[in-house]
């Protein structure tokens, strides 16, 4: 399948939509299942001791939630790239047929 001019299109929204969003929003909390997930996988030391505490006391409560704070230039580089996306599907031909 060929990318015409409204797929380019329709991705540069997304995308554009996406980077305001990231811009807008200060950090997101996970919930407590991606949470434990992204302990259950991750290697880092410092996480080693909250995934024993975890596996020793499940029932003593939920776990504290994970926050991520995305960086300020990767909202901006989705709104620049989602940009570059709408323009380049006006600068194309109109599909045929």
């Amino acid at each position: 399948m060929e990318l015409n001019r409204y797929h380019y299109f329709i991705a540069g929204v997304i995308v554009l939509l996406i980077g305001i969003q990231l811009r807008m929003v200060e950090s997101y909390v996970l919930n407590e299942d991606t949470t434990r997930w992204l302990l259950e996988q991750s290697d880092d030391p410092t996480h080693q001791v909250v995934k024993q505490a975890a596996q020793m006391m499940p029932a003593v409560g939920p776990l504290p939630r994970k926050t991520v704070v995305p960086p300020q230039w990767i909202g901006w580089a989705a709104i620049s790239l989602g940009s570059v996306l709408i323009l380049h599907s006006l600068a194309l031909p109109k599909p045929s047929g």
